[in-house]
């Protein structure tokens, strides 16, 4: 077995250690989520946690790993007996990204459950991680199903396992630690909520913290066992720290004082539900066990909140997370009945820091929507940036959208988009199964093994069942779609009113695309070409951010950014074949520069609907008079065009059959 990095030798991350360590102590917090950026020594201490856990009891021989001193009386292995205990370390399982189900909860033996009505279960991860540490890496990319499993196993501390009328029950209490990186796609925020704890991660910016780091890196990989016994010393501290802290616990004391702290701070911050007064008052009375001491005070709620709370604020996929500390410390103060210097003045509690910004404000307390004054025309004036370019509009306030779905059955990730054959949903039919059985289809294997009971001399009430009789159930859900935006930033698009409503309503989408577990891209063009702003990645944050920061100017090269965008979905085709796409090509339909330009669209239009790419144009031309640009370019892509107005939720009804409609007539 491979020496594993020592968790005191970790540099520059206390607040992940601390978070990790207290967790340790009282698991019922309820795990951490810890979101950084690659190489930030995320999984290097999550797996070198594991080394710090006093060894525990089980049940000899239980694969389940059943306390002596209390067994399951469910537990599948039992009835267990006091006397076959045996002690081991905790464990450390790690579940992969692309784990299914049945290795997530166990598979039942569905051949001997029907033939022999036995329970032959096979345990999975939930059973093996039961009383240690349950690790997922990248769990922003974990699907979501696995997700909800994973934590309604948490929360309740036993996996059940349901099929076809057979039911397992085993306990399933382990220290949930998840890692994530928020470039590659946010979790959900019910999700996001279910974990206890959360904290940031990011490198250190300081030249010595980070000579320090590379040093005892180069130092382990030399020598892994020579490191960690120069590190020994350390980790038996905090190991016998950790011991007595947990023995401590059930003395600390939580007074009415920290726990009206602990609510007005909550509702001060608006959170939703009561799992974050729960989480914070355990994590208060863990901090305190941990120091040592037998009551909870006040340093301990604020160190609470500002682990339990920041994950919690998000109201949507586009709030960063976090917490105003001059915010935390004023309710604190008040919520404590101190009155003597109401104004702790800038350097009070805090550190003087600035008022956060109001939404009309941008980072530094101006008018972030503020642009150059139009001219006659009614385009804005050049910025001082450069000829031709003007600053960024900010975007106009989302709205919700209808859905826009790729028409036909596909066959790709999860997700809540468009139709596709899927492991989760509803019943569609029965085939054989290629592979292992997951989801029997009951009646349909009835039906094929019916016919043989008597040539295979069937005597008792069971059903003699044969490999080939079992019938896999063929289920229809929904699945995620790349949707891959191609917009216009030209100047023709760059009126200050026309560009804020266009950038709201390419976020409205991104917002739908978030709920609706798409991929999402994007590709600009402005000038003489085009550009991807944003390849193809789950994380529609990055979308939105890349989103407010274009600079708009110039002539309109829509020719290059069809043919861009077609070479993003060529690409994107050969690394993940089975998603569908969508584009959405948000343009007034002008084109200019270079020798027929309007032509040379049309041609690069028309390969998208020579691949049935299904398409929408969001058709941003205004004025009294229109020329219905957009309007020829969606019957060149073989898609539908709708206007601004029409893409919101109560006037777009018909869109989806439009966009079915037209694809079948291009079809036919």
């Amino acid at each position: 077995m491979s020496t594993r990095f020592p968790f005191t030798a970790v540099v520059g991350q206390q607040d992940l250690q601390l978070a990790l360590l207290l967790n340790a102590v009282a698991p019922n917090i309820g795990g951490v989520l810890v979101r950084g950026e690659k190489g930030t020594a995320k999984s290097t201490a999550v797996r070198a946690l594991a080394a710090l856990l006093p060894e525990v009891e089980v049940v000899a021989g239980c694969r389940f790993s059943c306390d002596p001193a209390s067994p399951d009386p469910t537990c599948p292995d039992g009835p267990h007996t006091v006397e076959s205990a045996e002690a081991r370390a905790a464990r450390m399982v790690e579940l992969p990204v692309g784990a299914s189900e049945d290795r997530l909860v166990g598979a039942l033996d569905i051949e001997r459950a029907l033939a022999e009505g036995v329970k032959a279960f096979e345990p999975g991860l939930l059973a093996a991680a039961n009383r240690g540490i349950l690790y997922v890496d990248e769990v922003n990319l974990l699907h979501d199903h696995l997700v909800d499993v994973l934590l309604d196993a948490a929360a309740m501390g036993a996996s059940y396992v349901e099929r076809e009328g057979v039911s397992v029950r085993h306990a399933a209490r382990f220290l949930l630690v998840g890692t994530m990186n928020p470039e590659e796609g946010e979790l959900r925020p019910q999700l996001l909520d279910r974990f206890g704890l959360t904290v940031e991660v990011a490198a250190s910016r300081e030249p010595d913290q980070r000579v320090e780091v590379v040093r005892r890196r180069l130092a382990y990989d030399d020598d892994p066992a020579g490191f960690a016994a120069r590190w020994a010393d350390e980790e038996s501290a905090v190991r016998q720290r950790i011991v007595a802290a947990r023995e401590l616990l059930p003395k600390v004391r939580l007074g009415d004082g920290a726990l009206k702290q602990i609510a007005a701070t909550c509702a001060a911050f608006e959170v939703d539900g009561m799992r974050a007064d729960i989480v914070m008052a355990r994590t208060a009375t863990a901090l305190a066990a941990w120091d040592g001491r037998s009551d909870v005070l006040a340093e301990d709620v604020r160190q609470a909140a500002l682990l339990a709370l920041p994950h919690r604020r998000r109201r949507n996929p586009f709030d960063a997370p976090g917490l105003d500390e001059d915010k935390l410390d004023q309710t604190l103060e008040e919520s404590a009945g101190d009155d003597d210097d109401p104004d702790p003045g800038p350097d009070g509690p805090g550190g003087g820091g600035q008022p956060s910004p109001s939404p009309e404000e941008g980072p530094q307390g101006g008018d972030a929507g503020a642009q150059p004054e139009a001219g006659e025309d009614g385009e804005p004036q050049p910025s001082a940036g450069g000829a031709g370019e003007q600053a960024p509009a900010r975007a106009a306030e989302p709205f919700r959208t209808k859905a826009l779905t790729v028409p036909g059955v596909g066959a790709g990730a999860a997700g809540r988009r468009s139709r596709a054959r899927t492991e989760r949903g509803r019943t569609t039919g029965a085939l054989r199964p290629r592979g292992a059985l997951t989801k029997l289809h009951l009646a349909a294997t009835v039906r094929a093994a019916a016919p043989h009971q008597r040539a295979r001399g069937r005597s008792g009430p069971g059903l003699v069942l044969r490999r080939d009789d079992l019938r896999q159930a063929a289920r229809e859900g929904r699945e995620g779609n790349l949707v891959l935006f191609v917009v216009d930033a030209s100047g023709s698009m760059a009126a200050r009113q026309r560009m804020s409503a266009v950038k709201g309503a390419v976020l409205s989408l991104l917002l739908d695309a978030y709920q609706r577990r798409d991929k999402v891209g994007l590709v600009t063009f402005r000038g003489s070409a085009a550009e991807v702003a944003l390849p193809p990645t789950s994380s529609v944050d990055a979308a939105a951010a890349r989103l407010e920061s274009l600079p708009t100017g110039g002539r309109t090269p829509l020719a290059a950014g069809l043919l861009k965008a077609h070479d993003v979905l060529r690409v994107e085709r050969l690394r993940d074949p089975s998603r569908r796409a969508l584009l959405v090509v948000v343009t007034d339909g002008r084109a200019t520069g270079g020798p027929e330009p309007v032509a040379l669209a049309g041609r690069a239009a028309r390969l998208f609907g020579a691949e049935s790419v299904a398409s929408v144009v969001v058709d941003c031309e205004s004025g009294p008079v229109r020329l219905g640009l957009a309007g020829r370019l969606a019957e060149e892509l073989g898609g539908t065009a709708v206007t601004l107005e029409e893409l919101r939720a109560d006037a777009i009804a018909g869109l989806v059959r439009d966009v079915r409609g037209t694809t079948s007539r291009r079809a036919a």
